[in-house]
Formats: structure tokens, C-alpha cells, sequence
């Protein structure tokens, strides 16, 4: 945890001494949701910095409302959305491609077959894309 917090600061991301993990599954649907809106990058901002830096329960449905909220989405449609598990389905399908690919830890960035495991300095993810016959934009 000590690299992590270290490269958050580095990079000033948002981070916090979390005391629980919560299971993340509401929010990958309200996620799939924002980004049906273009929102998406928004949301997942949001529930980085409520989950990371302040440690909110982001498996709790007022919690996830309130952020959906906050990046201006309306509140009773993400509350709609998640009752009725709208984008099950699709979070269904991330995590049968994730397994399918044999993903079993997050943050896993892939390219070209090849995969970096874990929270990697950024000249890992340049070497990943290099060797995988990608071409650096700045």
C-alpha cells in the first residue's frame, strides 16, 4: 500500500486510508449506465475518489445515486437503473471476457497478447505498448 499511496501522490490522484473493500459490482452497472451517457470517465472518477480517497461504500445504492448526482446524472434514473440491474448483463459480458482472457487482478492493461499485472510505473505501460508494436502518442 505504501508504493500505491506514494504513485498516487506522485501523479495527485485522490487517495485515502481504506479500512474495507466493498464489493464493487452496483457500481460497474451504474458505471456501464454513465457511459450509455458519454459519462462514464466522470462516474468512474467519482467512484475512484469516494472509494480510494474517502472510503465510501460504493456497493450502497444512496451512495452511488449521490454520485451519479454529483456528475450530473439524474438520481431517480440511476436508482431506477440499478433496481432493475439494466446493464447486468453487460457487466456479465466484462467479466466473462476478463476471465476468457485470464484476467484475476485489476489493474490489468493488455496490448497486443501481452499484459502488465498490477500498479506499474508508467515506463512499464510505454515498454508494454512498445513491445506489443504500438506507437507512442504525445
Amino acid at each position: 500500500m505504501e508504493r500505491l499511496e506514494k504513485v498516487a501522490a506522485e501523479l495527485g490522484l485522490p487517495w485515502g486510508m481504506r479500512t474495507r473493500t466493498y464489493n464493487s459490482r452496483r457500481a460497474q452497472e451504474l458505471g456501464k449506465w454513465a457511459e450509455s451517457l458519454s459519462r462514464g470517465d466522470e462516474f468512474h472518477m467519482a467512484v475512484f475518489s469516494a472509494y480510494f480517497a474517502h472510503g465510501r461504500n460504493i456497493a450502497d445504492i444512496a451512495n452511488l445515486k449521490e454520485l451519479a448526482v454529483s456528475i450530473g446524472l439524474d438520481g431517480q434514473k440511476a436508482e431506477q437503473t440499478l433496481a432493475e440491474r439494466t446493464f447486468k448483463k453487460a457487466v456479465d459480458l466484462d467479466w466473462e471476457y476478463s476471465r476468457n482472457c485470464g484476467i484475476t487482478a485489476v489493474p490489468t492493461f493488455m496490448a497486443g497478447g501481452l499484459r502488465v499485472v498490477g500498479a506499474q510505473p508508467y515506463p512499464a505501460l510505454e515498454d508494454l505498448v512498445r513491445t506489443a508494436g504500438g506507437n507512442m502518442r504525445i
